[in-house]
């Protein structure tokens, strides 16, 4: 369907929250609370910008032969105009470079994760396997009982004299 006959279809609606709006039109020099006439304008404008771009992206994708809609295709309609192909292109590099970083990050965790685990083991032969000289776990600490209260440690808690 053509963009020119969709434009019925949201007239009177907002797409956008009119905060996220707001906050948009401070950042480029208006006033903090804008009139909502204007951020209504700009909803429209937003609104038509990104269904016609959306038209061109999928009209390029039909073109090629596909159903689903791909960067390449974005690209495509971004083509007319250099500064929005840039930041689009700039948007899906930075894009790329996260991915990059948490995968690094996902491998190194997994080799200090196996380091930790041969450590324990070098740890467990050392120290006389699992049990050692007398008779508990060397890697294990001993677990609290009532009879381990520290007398002194709960006398200053409460606040009593030793």
């Amino acid at each position: 369907m053509e963009p020119r006959a969709r434009a019925g279809k949201n007239v009177g609606k907002m797409n956008f929250s009119h905060n996220e709006l707001a906050q948009l039109l401070y950042a480029h020099g208006d006033v903090k609370n804008p009139l909502p006439e204007t951020v209504r304008v700009l909803d429209e404008i937003l609104t038509d910008f990104m269904q016609s771009i959306a038209f061109e992206a999928a009209r390029a994708a039909q073109y090629s032969g596909r159903q689903k809609i791909k960067y390449e295709d974005f690209e495509f309609a971004f083509r007319k105009n250099p500064a929005f192909l840039g930041k689009v292109q700039e948007v899906f590099e930075k894009q790329r470079e996260i991915k990059k970083a948490r995968e690094i990050l996902r491998d190194a965790e997994d080799d200090i994760m196996k380091d930790a685990v041969e450590e324990e083991k070098k740890r467990e032969k050392v120290d006389g396997g699992p049990s050692a000289a007398n008779g508990r776990p060397a890697n294990k600490e001993e677990e609290l009982g009532e009879a381990d209260d520290d007398a002194d440690a709960e006398a200053d808690a409460l606040g009593r004299k030793k």
